[in-house]
């Protein structure tokens, strides 16, 4: 079964006795440390006292998790074998072995399998099939930027704060995309102001600046024309020191993803089979037909343009700051029509 890590702690109350696997995946690192946690503290309530950590590399011996397994303690103590397996991909020999395991789990052993992301492919394999059918798997995916002051909300809730709306939308903007940076200026908050109801100025004074921001996220502020939003996070990169080629990079792709699907459109191909081609899912499926019609084929043609003025400012073939001219690309792109010809030409 799948659980969310908002609803585990509850599913984990619910089981009549522990499962012989359990498995947390994805790639916040906040949730996915908690989640593992509430998963250990039930285990050990169950008396799994004994814990054995086993990190997955490229020459892991898959063998031993089975030696483990069948391994009986001087004590006969129950135990949670954890399994580290980071963003390592399992090969036929591996994925065997640990099918084996499954498919036969010692009565007194608990596995917790920690994994980052899954990938399409390791959903479909069976060993992640039987984790899902005989363990529970908690899929943690990152809070969204308007799931964020709920989740800020809820959390201050926990720790016994109370914030005001705006104090929450300035915390928010202060460490967007990075929760532990969130969990750590709370319990800061809790300590400056314990029994006080919060507000924006407590909170100027007691919070860095700690956004955490990725090319992706850019994307997704362009494809939403949120072009202060896009501000922020090109002004966080560069402080953050992400090569403006990379930023380009990101950019330019939206660029000729939205111009694929229009031109895809109007040559009459249905949006879900232009999605598969174009490797569009999820979220983004509904971001990007939006974003495609925002602007047209040729003010897209001309953006492209500006891209590759950008990659020869990157290059030193052009006199012109990179960092400017990828600003007036993203406001451009994110609906910000300056209407004034490029400064370069």
């Amino acid at each position: 079964m799948k659980t969310r890590p908002d609803q585990l702690v509850n599913q984990l109350e619910r089981l009549k006795a522990p499962l012989p696997v359990y498995m947390v995946t994805g790639d916040e690192p906040l949730q996915h440390a908690e989640s593992c946690d509430n998963i250990r503290r039930s285990l050990r309530a169950a008396e799994f006292t004994e814990r054995e950590v086993m990190h997955v590399d490229a020459g892991f011996a898959w063998e031993s998790l089975l030696e483990s397994a069948n391994a009986l303690s001087l004590f006969a103590e129950r135990k949670i074998i954890e399994l580290r397996l980071g963003n390592q991909k399992l090969d036929k020999k591996a994925s065997g072995l640990l099918q084996r395991y499954l498919d036969n789990p010692a009565p007194d052993n608990a596995l917790l399998i920690m994994a980052d992301r899954l990938d399409a492919g390791a959903k479909k394999s069976a060993w992640f099939k039987q984790v899902e059918k005989t363990g529970l798997v908690v899929e943690i995916w990152p809070i969204e930027a308007d799931q964020l002051p709920g989740w800020l909300m809820q959390r201050a809730r926990s720790l016994g704060l109370e914030l005001t709306s705006d104090a929450v939308q300035l915390l928010g903007s202060r460490i967007e995309g990075n929760l532990l940076a969130a969990q750590q200026e709370m319990d800061k908050l809790s300590l400056l102001y314990p029994n006080q109801k919060i507000d924006v100025e407590q909170v100027i004074e007691a919070v860095a600046d700690s956004s955490r921001f990725d090319i992706f996220a850019l994307s997704d502020a362009l494809l939403q024309h949120d072009p202060a939003r896009c501000q922020k996070i090109l002004l966080v990169l560069r402080q953050e020191g992400v090569e403006a080629t990379l930023v380009l990079w990101g950019i330019s792709r939206e660029i000729r993803t939205l111009l694929n699907v229009q031109r895809g459109l109007a040559n009459g191909l249905a949006y879900d089979s232009l999605c598969q081609r174009e490797k569009i899912w999820g979220k983004r499926k509904a971001l990007v037909r939006k974003a495609s019609q925002k602007l047209s084929a040729h003010q897209l043609e001309g953006l492209l343009i500006l891209c590759h003025d950008i990659d020869q400012a990157i290059k030193g073939q052009l006199k012109a700051d990179p960092w400017l001219l990828l600003s007036t690309l993203t406001l451009e792109l994110s609906g910000c029509h300056l209407n004034q010809p490029n400064p370069i030409h």
